[in-house]
């Protein structure tokens, strides 16, 4: 494996979003393992807490997806950032960025050329004119499919649009996904509420360890799909010969760790029993679609605020619990719920360590047993971490 990128980007100074770029990886791969163990270090139990070895990636091309603010002209747009965020003048085109999928560099052109077709004259911040603001891309892995998503002021282009949309979709792989969504506001906000689909497919597939997941606008999904589906299987094998009846997958997004925890669960035990609970509908709605798909009866995915919920089901205490937060962690009241729910397993999988480590302050009444880190994020400080704990 390469262990270093070279990017003229970060030479120049003109897209340092990589910060870690000058390390070479195996180095950075030490600096984040030295981390995850420092902030654990006051939870590791002597022949009882198994630090398992590190999962990497790969370092270019590993992205699933690219956002891309749009400046420059009509006629000549660029695609990348903006050096300076009240410049739209400041333009920087990364569209030769080593992060994205190879397939991405024959498709910016194809983009390019749409743009200047379609009329969307790339919005200006300092003169509050025009209508493209953003181009937002996802790839499935699985069948190369893509979703577009044009950020647009409003609905002024959109005849045009759907003028040039079939000349576009010859271009594109089958079953991809076009759509314009509406952000109206004169803001740093990457993309507003309405979302309109402009061709008959509205979700991407993807599979991970033959687990269908379905990727649409404004859902998460992971950037990283190499690692993510590794990350997946690692929670499946954990828990897959445990006597689990019932779980919660709690900030579950699309639904993937409880859907492999399911699935492998079911195979020995039909009538397991998943709840999955993330605050985005659009997150759900795949999650269900999922599930559907799956052929798994005794599954519930539902768009409710996951400390609420848990906080709301008194009474009701399953085998597993799953939880997978944003950066701010579960916070302090859902994990002394959880703590005292007393639960017999539960997974936490976490994208920022800190606040992990803060959550676990918390669960006092479990020890930890199992803890991988999973570099979902290259040339960066960031890292995901799989942990499982045990009730005393």
């Amino acid at each position: 494996m390469p262990n270093q990128l070279n990017c003229s980007h970060f030479e120049r100074g003109t897209c340092t979003s990589c910060q870690w770029l000058e390390i070479p990886y195996a180095s950075q791969l030490s600096k984040k393992d030295a981390d995850l163990k420092r902030l654990i270090s006051p939870f590791i139990l002597q022949n009882k807490t198994e630090i398992l070895p590190l999962v990497s990636s790969p370092i270019s091309y590993f992205r699933n997806k690219a956002k891309m603010v749009v400046s420059g002209s009509v006629e000549r747009p660029i695609l990348g950032i903006l050096k300076d965020q009240n410049d739209a003048q400041s333009g920087i085109d990364l569209t030769d960025c080593s992060l994205y999928p190879a397939s991405f560099s024959g498709l910016f052109p194809i983009l390019k050329d749409f743009i200047a077709r379609a009329g969307l004259v790339p919005y200006n911040i300092a003169k509050k004119k025009g209508e493209l603001k953003y181009i937002l891309i996802t790839e499935s892995r699985f069948n190369q499919s893509l979703m577009l998503r044009f950020v647009v002021r409003s609905e002024a282009k959109r005849a045009l649009v759907e003028r040039e949309l079939p000349k576009l979709l010859e271009k594109l792989p089958p079953n991809s996904v076009v759509s314009l969504n509406i952000q109206p506001q004169h803001a740093a906000v990457l993309e507003g509420e309405t979302e309109i689909f402009l061709t008959e497919h509205k979700v991407i597939e993807e599979y991970f360890n033959d687990i269908p997941l379905f990727i649409r606008p404004q859902g998460f999904f992971q950037t990283n799909p190499f690692v993510a589906s590794q990350l997946y299987l690692t929670a499946q094998q954990w828990i897959e010969t445990l006597p689990i009846q019932k779980c919660w997958d709690l900030f579950c997004g699309v639904g993937g760790f409880g859907l492999h925890c399911a699935k492998a669960l079911s195979e020995k035990n039909p009538n397991v029993e998943l709840t999955g609970i993330e605050i985005s509908a659009s997150a759900i709605e795949s999650a269900t679609k999922s599930a559907n798909a799956l052929g798994l009866k005794n599954v519930k995915f539902a768009s409710l605020d996951s400390t609420q919920f848990a906080l709301n089901e008194a009474g009701l205490t399953p085998d597993l619990v799953i939880v997978n937060p944003p950066r701010r962690g579960i916070g302090k009241p859902l994990a002394e719920f959880l703590n005292d729910l007393g639960s017999p397993y539960l997974i936490y999988s976490s994208c920022n360590a800190q606040s992990m480590a803060k959550d676990f302050a918390a669960l006092t009444n479990y020890e930890l047993h199992k803890v991988q880190l999973f570099d979902m994020f290259p040339h960066t400080s960031h890292y995901e971490t799989l942990t499982f704990l045990i009730k005393k």
